[in-house]
């Protein structure tokens, strides 16, 4: 570890050890809980772990998970766990709660999204598909940038953003080289590859992890749930309309003086066999019951695990295709689904922080469009810094809370209600990618030396910034989710007064809106 990480690391330490063990009247919240402080000191633990990446991303959120079980809940260090009285502390949480962070429903529903993504690798569907999507574009090279977006955009919904990002760089790699010097249309065709492995994942709930985290956090502290279909309606237009953005900016920035481009992908070159077509079938067959979860009742998280469990009992996924899985992805984000736990009510199993924060802070005389715009922005620049989905994991258990308070000001309503700002937050957090550190698939296209950083910076923060404006607009005025009711700030730990009835109306869109998308 290197002088800047220990210091970093040194730091870290010295401000959660003091968040920790100061009175609990430091804070200035009424009704602070000595397990509740601990919950706070553990947020910043993490937050600041993350973006000052002392130890991997993943790694932090495993020992959030431990520190959890070890300070929080009823199998911890018991001694911790009383008062100085003897009595035993308000808010402890069952340590199966914690732990069942690592099996949370979301988490499965990735672990599924991983498996068809690696079987479709191993059998050759996404070179077949990328062939087949590519055609339709010809020769003219804004077309193939358009190409490449859409087709870029649509993997990335299903498949790891940084696999999709590497395999289509090698489709594309031949044609860079090919541009005569100084045409900047392939700087433009470069940055096709971030720009749309970024924004496509927005398409579904498997696309990248901050959507899984927000599905997560308000199915556990709403009951709210949003389907895999539900999501695809309302997110992939909102895609689309994206992309098209991108195409446009793109072609603007670095203008094409090719006239005529060649895309020659190969042929898929692995042998035919009965376990490609049943590869091809399963695909089919899950993506059908994920759209049509509405009609089957089949959650979308449980279907995720029927495609894995056909490859293994027929030996299509094998123990080395195991070792393939992304676990680092799986293990970040059910770290920030152990800290959205313990901001849950007492008697949700938390340790009610979350209500306390809403009876502190008098969110329901703040502005509505302020709100939206700090947590917009908040997120959209730490996860230029930090991964995405450790971001997403930080920050929206804390504004589950926040939309909690919203809900006793009707206006809040208006504005789409929680779903929208839960989901309006996860989009946030994919648009960011101003610097090649700031995703993957943006390293990725770094790595071409045909981009500079300020290349990427420019490029980033037009898409970004009309991003973040069409996606509030999108999520609260064009093409909102369902208004679910909310239910309003505790009057005290236990208890909980209905929200307005004005909130749990379902919001009415103007019939001309364009019918649309979120991420």
């Amino acid at each position: 570890m290197d002088l800047k990480k220990i210091i970093g690391l040194i730091a870290t330490l010295v401000v959660t050890i003091f968040l920790w063990a100061v009175p609990t009247d430091f804070y200035g919240m009424e009704g602070l809980t000595v397990l509740q402080q601990r919950v706070i000191a553990l947020f910043v633990f993490a937050a600041l772990m993350w973006i000052l990446e002392i130890i991997p991303s993943w790694t932090t959120s495993v020992l959030i998970i431990v520190l959890s079980l070890l300070f929080l809940s009823d199998k911890g260090l018991g001694f911790l766990m009383v008062d100085a009285d003897g009595a035993k502390l308000e808010g402890i949480m069952k340590y199966q709660k914690l732990m069942s962070a690592f099996a949370d429903p979301v988490v499965m529903l990735f672990l599924g999204g991983f498996a068809l993504a690696i079987m479709a690798q191993k059998y050759g569907l996404d070179v077949t598909l990328a062939r087949m999507l590519l055609k339709p574009f010809g020769t003219n090279p804004k077309m193939v940038l358009l190409g490449f977006l859409v087709v870029i955009a649509i993997f990335s919904m299903f498949m790891s953003n940084t696999a999709t990002a590497a395999m289509m760089l090698a489709f594309l790699a031949p044609i860079l080289a090919t541009f005569p010097e100084g045409d900047k249309g392939k700087i433009g065709l470069a940055l096709s590859i971030p720009v749309a492995a970024n924004i496509g994942g927005i398409g579904t709930t498997i696309g990248t992890p901050p959507n899984g985290t927000a599905v997560s956090n308000l199915e556990t502290y709403f009951g709210m749930n949003i389907s895999f279909g539900e999501w695809a309606i309302h997110m992939m237009p909102f895609v689309f309309i994206m992309i098209v953005i991108a195409w446009v900016v793109l072609q603007v920035m670095f203008p094409f003086s090719t006239k005529k481009l060649e895309v020659n992908i190969p042929e898929n070159d692995k042998p035919h066999t009965w376990r490609t077509t049943l590869v091809w079938i399963t695909f089919g067959i899950t993506i059908l019951l994920w759209a049509t979860e509405s009609i089957t009742k089949i959650s979308s998280n449980i279907v995720a695990l029927i495609p894995l469990a056909v490859f293994v009992c027929t030996g299509t996924f094998t123990k080395d295709d195991i070792k393939q899985i992304d676990w680092s992805v799986l293990w970040l984000v059910a770290g920030g689904f152990a800290l959205g736990y313990a901001m849950l009510d007492i008697s949700k199993g938390g340790t009610g922080l979350g209500s306390t924060l809403v009876n502190s802070i008098p969110f329901g005389d703040m502005s509505i469009i302020l709100v939206f715009v700090v947590a917009g922005l908040v997120c959209y620049l730490l996860s230029n810094f930090i991964s995405n989905s450790a971001t997403a994991a930080l920050l929206i258990p804390i504004l589950c809370a926040v939309s909690t308070g919203l809900s006793a000001n009707p206006a809040f309503a208006s504005f789409g209600g929680t779903k929208a700002m839960i989901c309006f937050v996860a989009t946030c957090a994919s648009l960011a990618m101003l610097m090649p550190i700031s995703t993957p698939p943006n390293a990725i296209a770094f790595s071409t030396g045909l981009i500079k950083t300020k290349d990427m910076l420019k490029v980033g923060a037009v898409v970004g910034v009309i991003g973040l404006v069409f996606a509030f607009l999108w999520l609260t005025k064009i093409f909102p989710f369902a208004n679910d009711a909310v239910a309003a700030p505790a009057t005290t730990k236990t208890e909980v007064v209905a929200a307005p009835a004005v909130v749990a109306d379902s919001i009415v869109v103007d019939s001309t809106a364009i019918d649309s998308i979120a991420k």
